[in-house]
């Protein structure tokens, strides 16, 4: 295995995400990472599966927010 590139203008968050899994509405936290699209909209890219298990940081996966990524109130715990 071997590093090809890093990239830059990425944050990692958790992030509550909401799910809908066999017709149940679930949220539960989960490792995100934020960066922008070519037109500058805030993606957020889900990096574990609602039970946890890790996952290749897909585009095509990206959630993107109807408001300014990080708008929300934060948890200061």
């Amino acid at each position: 295995m071997k590093i090809k590139q890093i990239l830059t203008g990425v944050e990692l968050v958790i992030a509550d995400v909401e799910v809908e899994l066999n017709g149940t509405l679930r949220s539960t936290p989960t490792l995100c990472a934020i960066m922008r699209d070519d037109n500058g909209k805030e993606l957020a890219v889900p990096l574990n599966t609602p039970d946890g298990r890790t996952i290749f940081m897909n585009i095509e996966n990206a959630i993107v927010s109807t408001e300014p990524i990080g708008s929300e109130k934060k948890n200061e715990h």
